[in-house]
């Protein structure tokens, strides 16, 4: 008799083909982060870009776009829980993956210890916790304002924090999207800390605080949504490319009569015959009411947009096939997803929209 498990993986080789696909221009992800490794290197060329890879590189795939990043020339990769830790070691070495949440319990301690991968240390507990479990090399978060993990400037000082072998001491910038005199404070309290505690290299600049220039670089930056195509600054504008391109198959094609409504509470009525087609996509995938909300959303073949029509629900979009009356089922179209404008359309942010694209897409 077939176990459970074999059964399980015969259905899962013989499952039809998905209908819907997130295509991911990998090309475009190594140029990103060739752009970034420039720009953090400005004129000097003393620092070099990492990577977030954290929540399965913003949703994209750790599959999907570890091995390409790797390939361009990262080295240094950051994730924030340890249970992201055995996907990522299936394509780096340890030596080059640091958990941002640090080390709570013995437990991710001895863990730590035995992958060989870093943690950030962010509280005096977690460094009684790491050298208790008998320690060695770590990161060390400092909190220089934005007031989420990390040491107090003041902590750095405790000689439970001088013991730490610190491979990477890291602040994290709370506006660097924005042309705020906080990037400025930030840097000089980061500026003051650094000479406090011995460490290897030092480490401020997301993806915003790159373009703020080299002061802000240090050794290492970490990108992550402009890695994946994001443009959280203005001077990431024709330099950043788009990586994500959502795409569904039409599973209906139907002919509205004037008069009728389209899905819940008829929110849209046909003004007169019309083509629609019916995609498998919806608020479970990612893509949420409020696109909805400037009355302009929809997807696009070619040149033709197809408007979306009435309300999305969890797994089907209706749209019209005016403009590609000759689409059929089993054809595919796009939904735009140049992440500056999917913001603007849909009310999301940037990291929303690729972290919320769900579980069911085909590479």
């Amino acid at each position: 008799m077939m176990s459970v498990d074999s059964n399980a993986a015969s259905v899962a080789r013989e499952c039809p083909s998905a209908t819907l696909r997130l295509r991911t221009d990998k090309a475009a992800l190594a140029n990103n982060y060739a752009a970034l490794d420039r720009m953090s290197a400005g004129a000097s060329g003393a620092a070099r870009a990492g990577a977030a890879i954290k929540a399965d590189c913003y949703g994209l795939g750790v599959a999907q776009c570890l091995p390409t990043l790797k390939s361009a020339g990262a080295r240094d990769f950051w994730v924030a829980h340890w249970q992201e830790v055995p996907n990522v070691l299936e394509h780096v070495p340890p030596q080059e993956v640091s958990v941002l949440h640090g080390v709570t319990s013995a437990e991710e301690a001895r863990f730590a210890i035995a992958t060989g991968v870093r943690p950030v240390i962010n509280s005096l507990q977690q460094a009684a916790v790491w050298n208790a479990a008998g320690g060695g090399l770590c990161d060390v978060m400092v909190d220089t304002g934005i007031n989420r993990l990390g040491l107090r400037p003041e902590e750095v000082s405790d000689p439970i924090v001088q013991s730490l072998k610190v491979e990477v001491l890291l602040s994290h910038l709370a506006c660097a999207d924005e042309n705020s005199a906080m990037n400025g404070q930030q840097l000089t309290d980061f500026l003051s800390v650094r000479g406090a505690i011995s460490h290897r290299e030092a480490s401020l600049a997301n993806s915003a605080g790159i373009a703020l220039g080299a002061d802000y670089a240090f050794d290492i930056t970490r990108p992550g949504l402009a890695l994946y195509g994001g443009v959280p600054r203005p001077e990431f504008e024709g330099v950043i490319s788009q990586v994500a391109f959502p795409e569904a198959a039409i599973i209906q094609k139907r002919m509205l009569k004037a008069g009728e409504g389209v899905g819940y509470n008829a929110a849209f009525i046909a003004p007169a015959d019309m083509p629609v087609g019916v995609v498998s996509l919806g608020y479970a995938d990612g893509i949420a009411r409020s696109w909805q909300s400037g009355k302009s959303a929809a997807f696009t073949y070619g040149d033709a947009r197809l408007p979306m029509l009435g309300k999305i629900s969890m797994d089907m979009i209706v749209i019209d096939l005016g403009e590609a009356p000759d689409l059929d089922e089993g054809d595919w179209v796009q939904l735009p997803y140049h992440l500056p404008d999917a913001a603007q359309q849909s009310g999301l942010s940037q990291y929303e929209l690729l972290t919320n694209l769900g579980r069911r897409f085909a590479a």
